[in-house]
């Protein structure tokens, strides 16, 4: 019998929300972003939502245009570990960047983590989109990678993790102590990984997790960011203008799946949205309205100016339209900045409705309303297959994740879109995703199961 197709939710957790206001709302904690007691909090309000991941995303720069709760933060990992440490369910999920580390180091903390929280890791692959290049200043370098020479890495460094994590088979370490037989020679495996980037020996010095691998996510979305997801990814977040463009990548995407071997049901698009719940809809706009009155137009500006490439749209008046602006070649996340060159050209955006046009936190959408009404939206976007799920970006936290789990799950799990319960104990469990067979050893791939 077929499972039914249940939504999938990632919590994005980031300081005081993803508005870039957020800091400045009377309720919010403006040093959140360094308090390993909230993000426990947190993860613990999500756990009881029953969302599949607590994500927690990163940067390796300080600039200009920096959202304010990315200046002053933890490394994304110790924050997944503390948040696992707090949780007994939810999925942990961190970013961290093949362009600035190095497969074996990164292979290693991820697979610490899924061990410390008994299979519940996740890593959001990036490559890094850095429009400035602040980020390659800080790690002795005088530019940043092209995007077509940082995928080329990332494919190689993807292998080199996903061998390391096989270097032990699952029962490897026997620990007799009467032989003295630590572990069984004949289950260690030695990657010796040779290419273009990267040559590593192996083994890894650590042990297969209950669920195999941490799960694999991705959010590119250019031709090489596609090719890499359809080949490794498990999870891929996305980010569309409207449900018919989601539409049309969801189905672009999986239908490359087969290619490599894989199913529809192998990977899962979450697409991002930022709900703003009110007990009615005046009372949703009422919130809305708050969060917009607290943005300084040119510090929203200094955000868009992060994503466009290096274009300085402070030097602007905001009436400005948005069509004169002059753009040059850009080096960070090209499907995004073509998507919104192409709004640009379209709509008759003046420079001061860049932020709120483009940032899903700052839009007033079908997201922003009743709990019906998200649900509504949620479950239109679910059952037409404009997504699988989705990633929660909250614009004010943590009021708005209390409001969501709170207010929206119930509609969700009323309607039997969402789960009641988690009913395993793995990441892997919870995104009804098969535990991953060890690349070195021989086995029947048409007897898969999940981990338990």
């Amino acid at each position: 019998m077929t499972k039914a197709r249940k939504m999938k939710l990632a919590a994005y957790l980031i300081g005081t929300g993803m508005h870039v206001a957020s800091w400045r709302h009377p309720d919010s904690k403006p040093n959140a972003s360094i308090d390993p007691s909230y993000y426990k909090m947190l993860a613990q309000i999500a756990e009881k939502g029953k969302f599949d991941i607590a994500f927690i995303a990163d940067s390796l720069a300080v600039n200009a245009e920096s959202h304010p709760q990315i200046l002053n933060r933890f490394d994304p990992i110790v924050i997944i570990t503390a948040m696992a440490t707090a949780t007994e369910k939810i999925g942990i999920a961190a970013t961290a960047s093949t362009t600035y580390n190095e497969p074996y180091t990164l292979a290693r903390q991820f697979a610490s983590v899924d061990h410390v929280s008994g299979g519940r890791a996740g890593w959001n692959v990036v490559t890094t989109a850095d429009a400035t290049g602040e980020t390659a200043l800080n790690f002795s370098r005088e530019n940043h990678w092209e995007h077509d020479h940082r995928y080329e890495r990332a494919e190689e460094f993807l292998d080199v993790v996903k061998g390391l994590w096989d270097s032990w088979e699952d029962d490897a370490f026997i620990y007799n102590k009467e032989s003295g037989k630590f572990f069984d020679q004949n289950k260690v495996h030695e990657l010796h990984y040779k290419g273009k980037y990267f040559s590593v020996k192996g083994p890894l010095n650590i042990a297969r997790s209950s669920q195999g691998q941490p799960v694999i996510i991705q959010a590119g979305s250019s031709e090489p960011g596609q090719r890499l997801a359809a080949r490794t990814a498990e999870v891929v977040f996305a980010h569309r203008d409207n449900i018919e463009e989601a539409k049309s990548f969801y189905k672009e995407l999986k239908a490359r799946l087969p290619e490599y071997g894989r199913t529809e049901d192998e990977l899962h698009i979450l697409h991002g949205i930022s709900p703003i719940v009110g007990e009615t809809e005046e009372k949703a706009l009422q919130k809305y309205y708050d969060l917009q009155k607290l943005v300084d137009p040119y510090e929203g500006l200094k955000f868009v100016s992060g994503y466009m490439g290096n274009v300085d749209f402070t030097k602007y008046s905001l009436d400005t339209p948005a069509s004169e602006v002059e753009f040059p070649p850009v080096n960070s996340i090209q499907s995004q900045f073509t998507e919104m060159k192409k709004i640009i050209e379209e709509e008759n955006l003046t420079i001061g409705d860049l932020y709120t046009r483009f940032f899903g936190a700052a839009r007033r959408d079908g997201f922003v309303g009743t709990p019906a009404q998200i649900a509504d939206e949620m479950e239109k976007w679910f059952t037409e297959k404009a997504a699988d799920g989705f990633m929660v970006q909250f614009p004010l936290l943590p009021d708005g994740l209390n409001d969501f789990v709170n207010l929206v799950i119930p509609i969700l799990q009323e309607r039997r879109l969402f789960r009641l319960d988690y009913e395993g104990d793995t990441l892997r469990d919870h995104l009804d995703l098969n535990k991953p067979n060890n690349q070195f050893v021989q086995e029947d791939r048409t007897n898969k199961t999940v981990s338990k």
